[in-house]
């Protein structure tokens, strides 16, 4: 899963927007500099919301062939846990509903896939059969 960021030059060195997520910024002084703190920035943006209502939108895939903008990569763990929570929010399902739907004893369970996790494959092919449209794929784009 990679976003996108817009990058702009300063006197003393860049900073950068992401394209897809308002107000998640980077600043640092070389380009280098820059795309790991845009990397920083963007998995400690996605990683924990402040509730369950926050979902974030998915990267433009428009803008993969804009040479003009930063391609930055989520953290696989943080990616899995966004698509969860954006496949759950899509189909108007609770946590709660989930959490049963997947066989789960609480939604603290669940709850805990919607931040940074790494689900086993037995787990991820429960996920599927909930919310077959969820492409796992994502997490590695």
């Amino acid at each position: 899963m990679m976003y996108h960021f817009k990058i702009h030059k300063e006197e003393h060195g860049f900073w950068a927007e992401a394209c897809e997520l308002s107000g998640c910024v980077a600043q640092a002084n070389t380009l280098p500099e820059l795309k790991k703190a845009c990397e920083e920035a963007l998995n400690l943006y996605l990683e924990e919301p402040s509730d369950s209502k926050i979902v974030f939108p998915l990267p433009d895939s428009t803008l993969d062939t804009n040479k003009e903008l930063l391609s930055i990569p989520v953290d696989p763990e943080i990616a899995f846990a966004v698509l969860l929570r954006y496949y759950r929010s899509s189909s108007k399902l609770t946590q709660k509903q989930v959490s049963k739907m997947l066989g789960m004893k609480s939604v603290y369970s669940y709850q805990r896939l919607e931040r940074k996790s790494n689900p086993t494959l037995h787990l991820m092919k429960k996920i599927h059969t909930v919310f077959p449209d969820m492409k796992l794929e994502h997490i590695f784009e």
